[in-house]
């Protein structure tokens, strides 16, 4: 019974990290004023969403004008 709890902690935790890579992708189309397909293939092409998703527990208690910077600068970084 440990296990099922256990796999369900896992699935929770999962779906945060899908709903704040959306959100993400949602504001940084916001922002650049492009729609919801084109932030999600620069943000997918990028390598963003490997980032966002892989350091969730830290970024997503930042506020939202500090993560699009931080895309931002991630996107510039990849540009030189």
């Amino acid at each position: 019974m440990q296990d099922c709890k256990y796999s369900v902690m896992m699935l929770t935790k999962e779906e945060d990290k899908a709903y704040f890579l959306t959100f993400c992708i949602e504001q940084f189309k916001n922002v650049r004023g492009i729609s919801g397909r084109e932030a999600a293939e620069i943000i997918f092409s990028s390598g963003v969403a490997e980032y966002l998703v892989e350091n969730f527990e830290v970024l997503h208690t930042q506020s939202c004008q500090w993560l699009m910077e931080e895309i931002e600068e991630r996107l510039k970084k990849q540009a030189v």
